[in-house]
């Protein structure tokens, strides 16, 4: 298996899991450990599975103790788990990349849990199609997934950032600057897409659906706390799929888990549904193997690299891997 500092294509754990899991390494192992995780369609089932046993559940299972915090503002979540605070964290494949790596924090994803479908979006005030963002201010999580996403829509043109102006504003404060006069352009990601396209001034003018496969959320952890602490990595992979499994079942108790993650998303049971369908979840471990597996990947992570490297966001000094 390859950890995200050294990848062109991701490689999901939970072959390795479902195998009899990672072998130790020689520190002693932990008993306990902090999770972080962020609002997003794809990383509900973390907070529902805190509320509702299902993380305790699984942390018994293997003596563990497993504690899970909601964080409002997604890149301090990854700040966290770069200083240490946090053994793992939920980010995209892109995120994975930069700010553990640049940190100098070897990361493993353990989880592939989603691709983006269309909850990922460029977004536009009283105007009707990509081509209007050129020469706009663009407000978005700089460096992050949305930076990469607005590359790809500008790409899709033959423009690139230098034909607009990219304004750097936290996700937690997204959805207020673009109630603003003076914002024009945001670039972001549900349940906040879903918020400000209520607005009728706002128009959708690219999304994740039109680069599939592209944009793939996860649960990532530590190197060396993995290597050491297998039963760490079991326990998150059975939390995973439990939740997703029992959230997506076509049962009156799916339904209200779902609509327990919509509320603590801010929307309601049609609101959350309309996010997964624009997600593909995978609740099933040979599904998230055969999507880690595909030849598309390898060529996908090609694209994310050369993106950072072009940002310089793989760390001082760094060259481009070969």
């Amino acid at each position: 298996m390859q950890t995200l500092s050294k990848i062109l294509s991701i490689t999901t754990l939970t072959a390795a899991l479902v195998a009899g899991g990672l072998s130790a390494g020689h520190a002693a192992p932990k008993k306990e450990f902090k999770v972080a995780w962020s609002i997003y369609v794809g990383w509900m089932p973390w907070g529902y599975a805190a509320d509702h046993g299902i993380v305790k559940k699984w942390a018994d299972k293997y003596g563990i103790k497993i504690d899970v915090t909601q964080f409002n503002d997604y890149v301090e979540s990854m700040n966290q788990f770069t200083a240490g605070g946090f053994d793992a964290v939920t980010l995209t494949n892109m995120d994975g990349l930069s700010i553990p790596l640049a940190g100098g924090v070897d990361t493993t994803a353990v989880i592939v849990g989603d691709f983006s479908n269309g909850n990922d979006a460029v977004i536009l005030k009283n105007k009707g199609t990509l081509a209007d963002i050129k020469g706009q201010n663009v407000n978005l999580v700089q460096f992050s997934v949305s930076d990469y996403l607005l590359a790809r829509a500008l790409e899709s043109l033959k423009m690139s950032e230098r034909d607009v102006k990219v304004i750097n504003t936290s996700d937690a404060d997204m959805v207020a600057a673009y109630k603003t006069a003076d914002v024009t352009a945001v670039v972001t990601w549900n349940p906040l897409v879903s918020t400000i396209l209520e607005d009728p001034t706002a128009k959708k003018v690219f999304d994740s659906s039109q680069i599939p496969g592209e944009i793939i959320d996860l649960m990532a952890a530590n190197t060396a706390t993995l290597k050491d602490n297998p039963d760490f990595g079991k326990a998150l992979a059975g939390i995973w799929y439990e939740t997703a499994a029992y959230m997506k079942a076509d049962t009156a108790e799916a339904k209200a888990a779902r609509d327990a993650m919509g509320k603590a998303s801010g929307t309601d049971l049609k609101g959350f549904d309309a996010q997964v369908a624009a997600t593909k979840l995978f609740d099933k471990p040979a599904d998230a193997l055969a999507f880690t597996s595909s030849p598309a990947l390898p060529k996908t992570m090609d694209s994310v690299r050369n993106f950072l490297f072009s940002k310089g966001l793989l760390g001082n000094g760094a060259a481009l891997p070969t």
